[in-house]
């Protein structure tokens, strides 16, 4: 009745990792440099500015964007 789509993004899962942990690295390691700057500078900001809470929400927006980075079949996008 229903059918179940899977789609391979191993190397995705690494670039959303390294992401949450520094933000920008996962957009490094996916080769998008101006997010990857824009994630490394906004990130601490809003860490210092807030304390902490809005930092918090920057670190998953840059792992999900490095993770989601990427076509079905697990290659990367050209442009995006």
């Amino acid at each position: 009745m229903y059918e179940i789509k899977s789609y391979a993004r191993e190397g995705n899962n690494l670039a959303g990792l390294l992401s949450f942990i520094v933000p920008g690295v996962g957009q490094v390691y996916n080769g998008r440099w101006v997010w990857a700057i824009v994630w490394l500078l906004i990130t601490p900001g809003l860490w210092i500015g807030t304390g902490g809470f809005v930092g918090w929400v920057c670190h998953f927006m840059a792992a999900y964007q490095a993770y989601s980075y990427g076509g079905t079949d697990g290659t990367k996008k050209e442009n995006n």
